[in-house]
């Protein structure tokens, strides 16, 4: 399949540039993946598309401030996006710049601290801070807000770009469709019988980067990093044996368990991973998923209509925008069963 199967026309008025006052009043557009019907509802309306017995499987990763901002030694400003800790005090980060930046360059950054840049690694930067990296992000480090929200991190953000489950510091992106979820009603689906479970994804830069080859087979992903204990597994499997559904709680959820049953069966698995999930992969592990509209082209979006059916799909993100859905980070979100499932 081609790039430009997965394009669609998004007016810009409808990417969401800051939270709802409330994180379950977003909108809920579900998808049966068996026949295409649709259904707009409100994510508080969840607990009808779940059944006693589901398991609700979520990322418990947490959102770093991962942007720094500072200057090199001959003045030129610099912005920095943490892609990953290496030890206490050296880290891969993206690096914009007004000019080319060389190893052995001094960087100043907010917080007093100096990073010598060591070298580079593909598109990445590799540094060396003269302090640990993460207490200087915790006490001087920005909300890495996506590209497409046009305005600065504010001290909101630090609450609502974060799930209310998060645990696991380690993402600069957070795993958007878990911020629906209050802790009312997740209290609500445990007390009617939905069960729940946790995988960890640290959502790295590169979720961002678009695909730049025509023919989508030859498109790479961006390792990041994934832990599927063993705990998890066994709520998958007795889930299923039981007749339950598993229920990922975002694409990042279902690249953890797919990851995890690439084998062929579901095993604890611990590493990074560069799976790419695009139509035509066969799913083990996950029956139904909640997700937030994704952009065009992406490899998120080519999951969802692996997931659902990329026809399928696609009508309902054009039903989402004639209906004025809000959509990407912030945005609103969807259900959908497998192109072999029907919703209840």
């Amino acid at each position: 399949m081609n790039r430009s199967d997965f394009s669609y026309d998004l007016p810009v008025e409808l990417i969401a540039q800051q939270p709802l006052a409330r994180r379950r009043a977003s909108r809920l557009l579900a998808v049966d993946g068996l026949s295409g019907r649709t259904q707009d509802l409100r994510f508080e309306d969840l607990p009808g598309l779940l059944q006693p017995g589901d398991l609700l499987v979520v990322n418990d990763t947490r959102v770093i401030p991962a942007r720094l901002f500072g200057r090199k030694s001959t003045g030129g400003r610099v912005e920095l996006l943490l892609e990953r800790v290496e030890g206490t005090s050296r880290a891969l980060v993206q690096l914009r710049a007004s000019k080319p930046t060389r190893p052995g360059c001094i960087i100043h950054t907010d917080g007093d601290a100096e990073a010598t840049v060591l070298g580079r690694e593909g598109e990445l930067f590799r540094l060396e801070f003269d302090r640990e990296v993460m207490p200087l992000l915790e006490a001087h480090g920005h909300v890495p807000l996506p590209p497409y929200i046009h305005r600065p991190d504010s001290e909101a953000d630090r609450v609502r770009y974060q799930t209310v489950y998060a645990e696991r510091p380690g993402a600069v992106a957070a795993p958007t469709a878990g911020l629906h979820f209050d802790e009312d009603l997740l209290g609500l689906l445990t007390g009617m019988g939905v069960r729940r479970a946790a995988v960890t994804l640290h959502v790295g830069a590169g979720t961002f980067q678009p695909v730049r080859v025509d023919d989508i087979a030859t498109h790479r992903m961006h390792p990041e990093r994934i832990q599927v204990g063993a705990d998890t597994c066994r709520a998958v499997t007795e889930t299923r044996a039981r007749g339950g559904r598993v229920v990922a709680v975002g694409t990042t959820v279902v690249r953890s368990l797919e990851t995890a049953a690439a084998g062929g069966s579901l095993a604890p698995f611990s590493g990074e991973s560069d799976l790419f999930i695009y139509p035509g992969h066969d799913f083990r592990a996950v029956d139904a998923m909640i997700t937030n509209f994704h952009l065009p082209e992406s490899t998120l979006l080519m999951l969802v209509c692996a997931f659902a059916g990329v026809g399928r799909v696609l009508d309902a993100y054009r039903h989402a925008v004639e209906s004025r859905y809000r959509f990407f980070s912030y945005g609103d979100a969807m259900f959908l069963t497998r192109s072999t499932e029907r919703m209840p």
